[in-house]
């Protein structure tokens, strides 16, 4: 079948973006521009060409009335409070704490630290949800540690930068937020369908990180001095890990017991983590407008982008790349499943070229109503494609979890150290994507619970 002048332009419009992403030029610039460049080819063809095309001026001036949309939507308030909290109880030292007193409790157990870094990751990715800052924190913490300990480089590389990625699944996450927004759906569903994923990929890394103490001990090795587990040592611990599962219980649990929406669970956590920093004393107004500062940058790049994906999504649509993408994905000869698994396949391949935002706002609305017409849980099918998008982060060339270690890791941790580390990672996130896929309740019951 022959293809349209609409098809033409979807395609380029596609393209363009790809390779203007490549060059490195802001995003929300590139999303906005694209707008603007191929609403203007269009009523060149109209006019001029004759073809009868929908998209020109008046229809992309509704790209206000969509953003207004945006801008009044009370689930997105919860993005810079949930930023605010993650930053605040990353200056609060919790994590500093925890890896004390983690690792004499584990520091016996072959693997102990590498242990102790995953355990940490969890309990931050479940606070703070900033790959940027996890990863950053666990590699100050944790990898001098385990290389001075003789860990080989690459395995302690490769779990620093795998376990920071898991702040970008598990709630709070700012990821599941935009999805949500896009989507028009609960975040407070994706947030409960996010639980158990997240911890079973926390639960493969251990395993991992115990078959290789005990096949590869040359890689993992006791440390020689080990603290005696006595009970101020438990003690110790007990208080480490009360502090931020107190948090943790405040956040979740009060979206999973109907006592707070997400939006008013981000104020609680917001302001938990600003007491939380007063109590332990790292509050003054430095560290107040740092933050501040550095939640208000965030912020304002995510709406960025929104401006312009809202605008490239708009021209998209009106050139009818929806309808070509429903179009081709159904065309496939496979059943439904064959479709779900296309789709998880072509966006763990983008994601080694582009990154989650790009991927969570351009891509997701243009396939999620597909997979719904198809049959399946929307909930289920958005907690796969988080997962997948989680693996973009360790995936070259613009795995940013990499790049986050590399700017900080000691000599001696070059990026071909860190691209072997990341690998067994990438196939554990790609086996726990396949037990999601399988077994679907892992995603559907706890909101099934809740609701």
């Amino acid at each position: 079948m022959a293809m349209s002048i609409n098809d033409i332009l979807s395609l380029l419009m596609f393209a363009a973006f790809i390779g203007l992403i490549m060059t490195g030029f802001p995003l929300a610039w590139v999303l906005g521009g694209l707008s603007v460049l191929f609403t203007a080819i269009a009523l060149v063809l109209d006019i001029d060409l004759g073809f009868a095309l929908a998209v020109d001026w008046a229809y992309t001036s509704l790209s206000v009335n969509r953003i207004w949309d945006v801008m009044k939507n009370w689930v997105l308030v919860a993005l810079p409070m949930f930023i605010f909290m993650g930053l605040m109880l990353e200056r609060s030292g919790i994590a500093s704490d925890l890896m004390t007193n983690l690792g004499r409790v584990f520091g016996r157990v072959r693997g102990g630290m590498a242990i102790t870094v995953t355990i940490i990751g969890l309990l931050l990715a479940a606070t703070t949800g900033i790959i940027g800052a996890s990863v950053v924190l666990l590699s100050l913490l944790g990898l001098p540690v385990m290389l001075e300990q003789g860990y080989r480089k690459d395995l302690a590389a490769g779990t620093v930068c795998a376990v920071g990625t898991l702040g970008i699944l598990i709630p709070p996450s700012i990821m599941l937020v935009l999805m949500a927004d896009r989507l028009a759906m609960p975040v407070g569903d994706l947030f409960l369908g996010a639980v158990f994923p997240g911890l079973v990929l926390g639960f493969f890394y251990i395993f991992y990180l115990l078959f290789i103490s005990y096949f590869s001990k040359e890689s993992v090795p006791i440390p020689e001095v080990q603290d005696r587990i006595s009970a101020t040592v438990i003690l110790g611990l007990f208080r480490a890990i009360l502090v931020p599962f107190g948090l943790i219980i405040a956040v979740l649990g009060s979206i999973f017991f109907g006592i707070a929406t997400p939006t008013e669970a981000a104020g609680v956590g917001a302001f938990g983590a600003l007491l939380l920093a007063f109590a332990r004393r790292k509050l003054d107004r430095r560290v107040l407008n740092d933050v501040l500062g550095q939640t208000t940058t965030t912020t304002a790049f995510i709406f960025a982008i929104f401006v312009g994906a809202t605008a490239y999504s708009l021209v998209l649509r009106g050139l009818g790349g929806d309808q070509l993408i429903e179009g081709a994905l159904l065309g496939l000869p496979f059943g439904p499943t064959g479709i779900v698994i296309t789709i998880l396949a072509v966006t763990f391949l983008l994601g080694f070229f582009l990154d989650w935002i790009e991927i969570s706002l351009i891509i997701l609305p243009l396939v999620a109503p597909v997979v719904q017409s198809l049959g399946f849980d929307l909930v289920w099918f958005t907690v796969l494609f988080a997962v997948c998008l989680q693996t973009s982060f360790l995936t070259p060339p613009v795995g940013m979890a990499i790049f986050y270690l590399k700017g900080v890791a000691p000599e001696g941790i070059d990026i071909r150290t860190i691209y072997r580390g990341v690998i067994p990672f990438i196939i554990l996130q790609l086996l726990g994507l396949a037990l999601i896929f399988i077994w679907d309740p892992l995603v559907t019951w706890l909101p099934a619970q809740a609701y």
